[in-house]
């Protein structure tokens, strides 16, 4: 690939992983043993926008949490893959439902769950705290860390590319 923003207007759909990319690495736990993630309302408005735009967006995590399926559902993702053993499978789900092609898919991980799911599409992209095996595999390693902005960073970079991130429906949500 020669250059990653030359290559953007490919991108078909995303697909994000949650711990360490949507949330920050940092998970509180509850009195009542219920983990407690934090997120980037940024992140939110660029994923809500993308997907009325027309892009599918798909979540796919090893963790099983009702807020963040009950976050990422309020955003518009209609495909959550939770408790997610084998992030390729899902993806070949989240692909067969919308008859797109791995190289046309941004994916975007930070650990060793995710490094076989990069391998398979054609825009591998990671936060700036991704673990070292996630970098070395990313074409493009944003300046946010997880849960602070990267997939936004990563979103609007493909709607600016393809012309459709300032357009007159970008002012609402």
């Amino acid at each position: 690939m020669s250059n990653f923003k030359e290559e953007l207007g490919r991108v078909g759909g995303f697909v994000f992983d949650v711990d360490g990319v949507l949330s920050n690495a940092r998970i509180f736990l509850h009195p009542e043993h219920h983990l407690m993630r934090t997120v980037n309302i940024k992140d939110g408005y660029a994923i809500q926008y993308a997907i009325r735009k027309g892009y599918p967006v798909g979540i796919i995590t090893g963790g099983n949490s009702k807020a963040v399926e009950t976050r990422f559902r309020n955003l518009g993702v209609t495909d959550i893959y939770l408790r997610s053993k084998n992030k390729q499978q899902h993806l070949a789900d989240f692909l067969s439902k919308y008859k797109l092609k791995p190289e046309n898919i941004l994916y975007m991980g930070d650990d060793l769950p995710d490094y076989l799911v990069m391998k398979e599409v054609g825009f591998p992209t990671c936060p700036s705290d991704a673990v070292e095996e996630i970098k070395s595999i990313s074409i493009y390693i944003s300046d946010k860390p997880g849960g602070e902005g990267c997939v936004r960073d990563v979103i609007e970079q493909v709607l600016r590319l393809q012309g459709r991130w300032m357009e007159p429906d970008a002012f609402t949500w």
